[in-house]
């Protein structure tokens, strides 16, 4: 693999589900540990949505998206976006020159994309919610609990994104067990900072 500046083969890496904590605690390990943090989530509105509108690819129809999908349909269509985004996201990390060894986070960072480029399963984690901790974060979190565009029926709609994210959660747990990758499920019992101890010593950090 094509690692100029090694900044992919020093990573350590976050992947999971939405809304299990994985922004917080990479920003709080870079905090603590001098790590340089990348996050998926904001490259992928910018710059990779940016590329995937200059290669052709056309608007989104948030009514086919949201309303007409099945969330077996919309998990399916992301698991696509996410292998080729992945791409984009490596690009982002070998210009990333840092002295600093980088941890990356997001939800793109799959167990099965990652996996090939550790030396060790013990360089990435994968956060999940428990069911409960995600109802919460939806009731709690403003952002978790909206569709963004207008649609016809934005309760159908929000309710296809709630199944599309568990189905998606599900399938990250999947993968990082027959990658021996570790999974936390995360159940708002315990707060960011400990959360953070325990990704810090899986990670050797301590």
């Amino acid at each position: 693999m094509w690692d100029p500046t090694g900044s992919i083969g020093r990573a350590l890496w976050i992947g999971g589900a939405q809304w299990a904590g994985k922004s917080t605690v990479a920003r709080l390990l870079a905090l603590r540990h001098g790590l340089t943090a990348y996050h998926y989530d904001f490259h992928d509105a910018r710059a990779h949505n940016d590329r995937l509108l200059a290669g052709g690819a056309p608007a989104r129809d948030p009514e086919r998206l949201w309303v007409r999908s099945t969330p077996a349909e919309m998990a399916a269509a992301t698991r696509e976006v996410f292998a080729l985004r992945f791409e984009w996201a490596l690009d982002d990390l070998r210009a990333l020159v840092s002295g600093r060894p980088i941890i990356a986070e997001g939800w793109g960072l799959r167990p099965e994309f990652v996996a090939p480029l550790l030396d060790s399963p013990r360089r990435m984690v994968v956060m999940v919610p428990t069911e409960e901790f995600r109802q919460h974060q939806l009731a709690t979190l403003p952002r978790a609990g909206m569709i963004s565009p207008r649609v016809s029926d934005p309760v159908r709609a929000q309710q296809n994104r709630i199944a599309r994210d568990r189905l998606l959660a599900e399938d990250a747990v999947r993968s990082a067990r027959e990658h021996g990758i570790r999974v936390l499920e995360i159940d708002g019992t315990t707060d960011a900072e400990e959360v953070a101890d325990t990704v810090a010593g899986h990670f050797g950090l301590d």
